[in-house]
């Protein structure tokens, strides 16, 4: 199976995410990624992609002639929503298997973020992610592609090394604003000091907002709460 033949890189995480949609859990499959050779296309984007996309290597990953033929395994996850031109990209923490299962990050009812995203403009329409980035420029993807019940399961080696994805995802993709829900992961990777709002630290070119997490189990953090701190992220977006 050959994807993106033809048309540039930044059309990959699309074309993946449909294959995860249409591949169930512990499927694998030899895929040959040959979008049209650039300065972005290269072995390590090629396995950045792949994680992006919810699946995991099950062997080597090596450019040849401008393509990478890879086996890769579905895993319970969910993919990436991103692509050029994003005002913000929502980073959460890892999925649970509600959200992968549905395909709707922080889908699990009770999770505040599509109300306070909703109350803060910064979506119009409830649980759809598609239309989240193409009518609005947000994307979203995870420190952690693991899923779990609870993100204490997850290793402080597995957000460091999700954080060094997400770095070249930001460097690459270039949105405005990188919105981390959860301060535990940037404390952990970034600053362990960090507050909730705008931080000094960028990743890339993107500034970085880091938010109360939105689970209905956070009760320290209110729906109005919430939907003020996406109001922030949206005010400095733009439309």
């Amino acid at each position: 199976m050959t994807l993106g033949k033809g048309k540039s890189v930044l059309h990959l995480p699309a074309v993946l995410a449909r294959l995860h949609r249409e591949m169930t859990v512990g499927e694998e499959r030899t895929v040959c990624l040959a979008p049209t050779p650039s300065r972005s296309w290269t072995q390590e984007r090629a396995r950045d992609l792949i994680v992006g996309g919810g699946f995991e290597l099950t062997g080597s990953c090596n450019l040849s002639q401008g393509a990478a033929v890879v086996r890769i395994r579905r895993i319970q996850s969910l993919p990436d929503s991103v692509g050029p031109g994003m005002g913000v990209l929502i980073v959460g923490l890892n999925p649970s298997p509600y959200s992968a299962d549905s395909g709707i990050p922080y889908g699990r009812p009770g999770n505040r973020f599509w109300p306070a995203a909703l109350g803060a403009g910064l979506v119009s329409l409830d649980r759809d992610v598609d239309h989240a980035l193409a009518s609005h420029k947000v994307g979203f993807t995870d420190f952690v592609r693991r899923t779990t019940r609870r993100a204490e399961e997850v290793t402080t080696m597995e957000y460091r090394t999700g954080f060094e994805r997400i770095c070249r995802l930001a460097g690459w993709l270039r949105p405005k604003a990188a919105c981390f829900v959860g301060l535990s992961a940037w404390r952990l990777v970034a600053d362990k000091k960090a507050g909730p709002g705008w931080q000094e630290q960028p990743i890339g070119p993107s500034r970085v907002y880091v938010m109360p997490h939105t689970s209905g189990l956070n009760a320290h953090s209110r729906l109005e709460d919430l939907t003020k701190h996406l109001a922030s992220v949206k005010q400095f977006c733009g439309d």
